[in-house]
């Protein structure tokens, strides 16, 4: 009897592949990363069978390790990293160019301008979004300018267009299947969120043909089959969202109000707003955070773009340590006051300045600064940043949140997440389950085979694991994030 669920967590620097139960427990996992390509100042690209490859490799890990069969599992649930951009051969699959990562800022004088030339309003309302670098549709009409003949080729129907998911869509159903869900689609800037439909005018400001791009299904819906001979038993794909909302429904944030934060690559922020797309005056974005039976519940979202890409940075780029997890050994030896601040802006920053030409620095530096300093600053940022954010949706009218729940691999470091509700003043929640993001796809497939009656059971599966309770005093608090609030102002291009 088929009693599992396979998870695809296809992220920024790995891949990743969980098998849950229907109690929504892990029961075997495997992650591999993968090369990141950084071919010019602020360009960010992924090698498209890289993608395909590790994600399939840790599939079947996944299976070999828990001792299952194929046949076990139910069903497979895919999450990605959102807004990357492939196009690829219709007959063979093979992408036409590397993938062309969302952190990537290529596109950010024609986003600019798109702005001048006083589309970003209409733009705005259609889909939710700024006119960004960051989404798909400008990554996608610079390949079809820049690659040779790719105009001609999709024109002639020859191309498809998709986000991560629907690429390893297409090659898990072997080519059979073109398709996408509503929480990815709103991530391309050529999704109008209010009709769920691809916008005809969207696609042509962007000058993008139709017959590129996928069709567009709830998150919980019949996707398609995977091939046989991939994982050794043909499994349909029944659940897709893109990572950020899955992590929304993984932590079972289902009422309007609720809102939890994820901290992988990048950090981002989700409050659910209900069946309204509230629209932010303070920069964040309007997306949809699911659609099943029909039925659109929107969000709105912060992203930060560097948030454990800075450790990454810390320990790969410039070896202040061997790992991620010796941050916080360092950053107990030096608490919270050591005013040293580290803006992370290597791909420019996101919500709420959206400035793609600031560029990263490090400030206080003393004769007495090393590297435990630096290291507690890089934590810290994802912090500050968070503050940020939480600040703009309460200028919005957002009421403070009761609780922050949060999720991804930072949120391992007790240091961090103490310093965390100690800067926002909130409570912040680790669930027992921090693969929020995996899980949420893995209750999406669930729900399509009708495991779970309701969103309020997958709730009831959510526990918490641990509670941090702010107790840093106000004034202190308030110091520390002006700190902050300086150090951006000084890297901004538009300061």
């Amino acid at each position: 009897m088929s009693q599992y669920l396979l998870a695809i967590d296809q992220g920024t620097t790995s891949s990743r592949a969980i098998l849950f139960s229907a109690q929504g427990l892990p029961v075997a996992s495997a992650q591999q990363e993968f090369k990141q390509y950084f071919p010019c100042d602020g360009w960010v690209e992924h090698d498209g069978e890289e993608l395909w490859l590790s994600t399939l490799k840790v599939c079947r890990q996944a299976l070999a390790d828990s001792g299952l069969c194929a046949s076990q599992v139910a069903a497979i649930g895919i999450t990605n990293q959102r807004e990357t951009t492939l196009v690829w051969d219709a007959q063979t699959g093979v992408p036409i160019h590397p993938a062309i990562v969302w952190q990537d800022r290529r596109t950010a004088d024609y986003c600019a301008q798109l702005k001048a030339d006083g589309h970003e309003a209409w733009v705005s309302e259609r889909t939710g979004l700024l006119i960004d670098p960051y989404f798909s549709a400008s990554k996608l009409r610079w390949l079809l300018d820049q690659v040779p003949g790719a105009r001609q080729r999709a024109a002639r129907g020859e191309l498809r267009f998709g986000t991560v998911d629907s690429f390893l869509l297409w090659r898990l159903t072997g080519g059979q299947v073109h398709r996408t869900d509503a929480s990815n689609a709103s991530r391309t800037l050529l999704f109008n969120i209010h009709s769920q439909q691809w916008d005809e005018q969207l696609l042509e400001l962007f000058d993008i043909p139709r017959s590129l791009l996928p069709e567009v299904c709830d998150c919980a819906s019949h996707f398609g089959v995977s091939e046989a001979h991939w994982l050794g038993a043909a499994i349909p794909v029944m659940g897709m969202a893109g990572d950020q909302q899955a992590a929304l429904i993984g932590q079972a944030c289902f009422q309007p109000g609720m809102v939890k934060s994820t901290y992988g690559t990048g950090c981002f922020m989700v409050q659910n707003t209900g069946t309204q797309a509230v629209r932010s005056h303070n920069r964040l974005l309007t997306t949809v955070a699911y659609r099943l039976n029909g039925q659109v519940t929107y969000a709105v979202e912060g992203s930060i773009f560097v948030a454990g890409a800075a450790l990454q940075w810390l320990r790969d780029g410039i070896k202040l340590i061997s790992h991620a997890r010796d941050s916080e050994a360092l950053a107990e030896q030096t608490g919270d006051a050591c005013g040293v601040y580290l803006v992370p802006a290597f791909t420019g920053l996101g919500a709420p300045y959206w400035d793609p030409r600031a560029r990263g620095a490090i400030f206080g530096l003393t004769r007495d600064t090393g590297i435990k300093e630096i290291v507690t600053a890089g934590l810290q940022s994802v912090c500050y940043q968070t503050r940020d954010l939480l600040e703009a949706m309460q200028q919005d009218g957002a009421s403070a949140p009761q609780a922050l729940r949060v999720d991804g691999g930072m949120v391992e470091n007790n240091w961090l997440m103490q310093f965390l509700a100690d800067l926002l003043g909130v409570s912040v929640e680790r669930p027992e389950v921090t693969e929020t993001t995996a899980l949420g796809v893995a209750y999406l497939a669930g729900l399509q085979l009708g495991w779970y009656p309701s969103l309020q059971a997958i709730a009831s599966h959510w526990h918490v694991q641990r509670r941090f309770q702010p107790r840093m005093q106000e004034a202190h608090r308030q110091r520390l994030y002006a700190g902050w609030l300086d150090a951006v102002q000084r890297v901004r291009s538009e300061g």
